[in-house]
């Protein structure tokens, strides 16, 4: 898996007590992108996932695992299987995307489901820069949103997350 880097107790990547990874790699380089090092794919190191588990293991006080980027969705394979291990050790998963939720849904890709399918909040949508705030939680522009992907797939239809949404594990739907 290709990476920016990584943070252990991240704050600002979604509820909680969080182990962020900053995938490498982004098709969307959104105008005013708070991580533009990360759009190059060629940049940034190889690491496994073993050591990325590894890693993520040594905070026990994570409540989660976030995906950011770059595009978590340029890696979905690699990104879906750290995102198994995270639920497999009890931690929600969040992904940030430049893509909508809906542009997902019907890519139909097999890799793409499965990341999908193992985030139980997706921050989807664009950066962009006319929307930008500091005002709403873990997003940076206003038509980002935040969307509980599980009861999203079992309703057929978007469910946003609230701020005021207990801090909880999230289930996710079987496939």
């Amino acid at each position: 898996m290709r990476i920016a880097n990584t943070v252990n107790d991240s704050i600002v990547d979604g509820p909680g007590l969080r182990f962020t990874v900053f995938v490498q790699g982004c098709p969307h380089q959104c105008p005013g992108c708070h991580n533009p090092e990360t759009h190059d794919p060629s940049r940034g190191e190889t690491v496994t996932l073993e050591a990325l588990e590894a890693q993520m293991g040594k905070n026990p006080l994570l409540a989660g695992l976030t995906l950011s980027g770059g595009e978590p969705f340029a890696q979905a394979g690699d990104c879906a299987a750290l995102a198994r291990i995270a639920h497999q050790r009890g931690l929600n998963v969040w992904t940030y995307t430049g893509y909508l939720f809906e542009t997902i849904l019907h890519k139909h890709d097999p890799q793409w489901d499965a990341l999908l399918r193992e985030t139980d909040v997706l921050v989807d949508g664009p950066f962009l820069r006319k929307e930008k705030t500091y005002g709403l939680p873990f997003r940076g522009s206003r038509n980002q949103r935040l969307i509980r992907v599980p009861e999203s797939l079992a309703q057929d239809t978007v469910v946003l997350w609230e701020s005021t949404d207990p801090l909880k594990k999230f289930t996710v739907p079987e496939s």
